[in-house]
């Protein structure tokens, strides 16, 4: 695990928190000195391995604290939660069917690379992600104006 540091007040931690690169997306928390001396306070303690272990810990704990929320939404609105992948056979099956997709992903929706930029184009009316989107530069580029 990558744990970068810059010298300034607002100290920016970035992590990417595992072993396979693909799995996670990498972010950047700015902290002030005295809210990073807390954190590394309690890994020096042993109560946390390191800085990246503080934040993921926190970020869980608020997902959980909030977890009807995402239950409530869901149920309104109706969204696949965990990682879905688009291949190009599911794509031409909806294009040839005359159908397009409404895409609703919470975590990781992939484009498969096979997928060229006009079968995403014409088989997907709309994509939302909360999360992160692997798709081609091409695909993205096709799909710009459909991203919500």
């Amino acid at each position: 695990m990558d744990v970068m540091q810059e010298s300034r007040p607002d100290t920016p931690i970035a992590f990417r928190g595992g072993a396979r690169s693909g799995d996670h997306e990498k972010i950047t928390v700015n902290l002030g000195f005295v809210d990073l001396g807390h954190v590394d306070l309690l890994v020096s303690e042993g109560v946390y391995a390191n800085r990246s272990d503080f934040i993921r810990t926190a970020i869980r704990n608020q997902i959980e604290r909030h977890a009807d929320i995402t239950r409530q939404s869901v149920a309104r609105k109706p969204i696949e939660v965990g990682l879905r992948r688009y291949g190009r056979a599911e794509l031409e099956t909806a294009r040839a069917s005359g159908t397009r997709l409404d895409i609703r992903v919470l975590g990781l929706a992939v484009i498969a690379d096979d997928v060229p930029a006009d079968l995403a184009r014409a088989a997907i009316a709309s994509i939302e992600v909360l999360g992160s989107l692997q798709a081609s530069p091409a695909v993205k580029r096709a799909l710009a104006d459909r991203l919500l």
